[in-house]
């Protein structure tokens, strides 16, 4: 589980709840303040034209794949750079003793897809100038999907406020349209008012709280899953060049921080 997200979002909603319903002046909690900002018209222009906007920016088949995608926000696979560098180095030092011809065993135990099919190419003796531009060109597509993976709350990011802004306009024209000085009634004014900055409120809240966060939470995951991979590259490509372990060690290492480099405390 995702803990830093979900304690976000409870420090996030909490702690707004509660500036909204505590009382400077009396040092109290009024929970009658807490219906200020509960608006149905706003929710349904913020938050529906939200979503239908949402769904027609994307073709059905990459709505199909949402709930896959906030099941990786929420519980993200976890990505061990340490442990990658630890196989590549017994690869290393198995292809060093027994040739890379005995890798094909050990590619064949691996369970990491892009680790095994990395090292099946080196076993094959393919050209290793062919062996890296493949592996760049799997990680750029890979790049490409996530990218296009998270776009949707990337795009709910900025759309959000837009219709927030959009009831703000509503609420203003109502206000206007409906105020009657020569009465002295200022229902409309009040209630015009209220739907204006309530959906103002309400687009800001969920674009940053809501799916700013899911968002990045995609874009970390990517980045982990991206070093590994990474580092896969330049360790079977290394391994296919006949580097020593311990070299091919320091080297991966480098693409670490300095608190995670092994070698150095050998």
């Amino acid at each position: 589980m995702n803990l830093s997200l979900i304690i976000g979002w409870v420090l996030s909603f909490g702690l707004v709840v509660f500036g909204i319903i505590f009382d400077m002046e009396t040092m109290s909690v009024s929970m009658d303040k807490m219906m200020n900002f509960v608006d149905i018209q706003s929710l349904l222009i913020t938050v529906g034209g939200t979503i239908g906007c949402l769904v027609a920016s994307f073709p059905m088949s990459y709505h199909a794949s949402l709930g896959k995608r906030f099941k990786m926000a929420f519980t993200p696979k976890k990505y061990d750079p340490t442990k990658y560098i630890a196989e590549i180095v017994d690869y290393a030092q198995v292809a060093r003793t027994r040739g890379l011809l005995a890798l094909e065993e050990s590619a064949n135990q691996c369970s990491d897809p892009f680790m095994k099919s990395s090292l099946m190419m080196i076993v094959d003796a393919n050209d290793p100038e062919k062996v890296r531009g493949m592996l760049d060109d799997t990680i750029m597509f890979m790049c490409e999907r996530h990218e296009q993976g998270r776009a949707f709350f990337e795009k709910g990011v900025g759309i959000f406020p837009a219709f927030g802004m959009l009831g703000t306009l509503v609420g203003l024209i109502n206000m206007l349209n409906g105020l009657d000085l020569s009465s002295g009634d200022t229902s409309a004014l009040t209630g015009g008012m209220a739907v204006a900055l309530i959906t103002t409120f309400y687009g800001s809240l969920f674009a940053n709280v809501v799916f700013a966060p899911l968002a990045m939470a995609l874009k970390n995951l990517h980045e982990d899953e991206l070093l590994c991979m990474q580092i896969i590259e330049e360790g079977v490509l290394a391994i296919a060049g006949g580097s020593n372990p311990r070299y091919i060690q320091e080297k991966l290492e480098f693409m670490l921080p300095k608190s995670k480099h092994t070698a150095d405390k050998k």
